[in-house]
């Protein structure tokens, strides 16, 4: 039986500018979009990630997807997104600083989607609350081909491991079917 991505609602905030001067990017608005709206009748890669701003996310697996969008886009993937347990002006401001232009951000504020997926861990041992391991997925139309998923998906893991669900591996699964 096939696996389907979760069905919600997320929070996108679109058309905030930075004021003159400086300060947190204002007079946009919040966008509602399904997953199913996003994902549907496309081949996409899904990546979570504990934290915006956070050492390994913002060095290695964000931008490493931003870099090789075109070699994905190549091998048949119509988008890539970057979900995280944070809400979408964190998730905008972070995409800003690391000039992430093509990777798409999904806030997933009250981590509905990443529950869903069976990925919502708390990481409150080191002040984070819950938030997502770490995994990317290849969707088609909703379904879900593969999951790469980091070890120690459990509550209070004591290390951030990162192989599985860097965008090296997800290309060589790619290359290979």
């Amino acid at each position: 039986m096939p696996y389907y991505a979760p069905e919600v609602t997320f929070a996108l905030r679109q058309g905030d500018e930075p004021p003159e001067g400086g300060g947190c990017p204002i007079g946009g608005e919040f966008v509602h979009k399904t997953s199913k709206e996003l994902f549907g009748g496309k081949r996409v890669i899904i990546f979570s990630l504990p934290g915006a701003f956070t050492p390994t996310c913002s060095t290695y697996q964000l931008p490493g997807f931003e870099e090789k969008y075109d070699e994905f886009k190549a091998l048949g993937i119509d988008e890539i997104y970057c979900v995280s347990v944070n809400d979408a002006f964190v998730m905008n401001a972070w995409a800003r600083q690391l000039g992430i232009k093509k990777v798409k951000m999904l806030p997933d504020g009250n981590g509905d989607f990443t529950r869903l997926m069976g990925m919502l861990v708390s990481k409150s041992t080191i002040g984070f609350g819950l938030r997502s391991h770490r995994y990317a997925a290849v969707l088609t139309d909703m379904v879900r081909d593969k999951l790469f998923t980091e070890a120690g998906r459990e509550d209070n893991f004591v290390s951030d491991p990162y192989s599985e669900s860097s965008p090296e591996s997800v290309m060589t699964y790619l290359k290979n079917v």
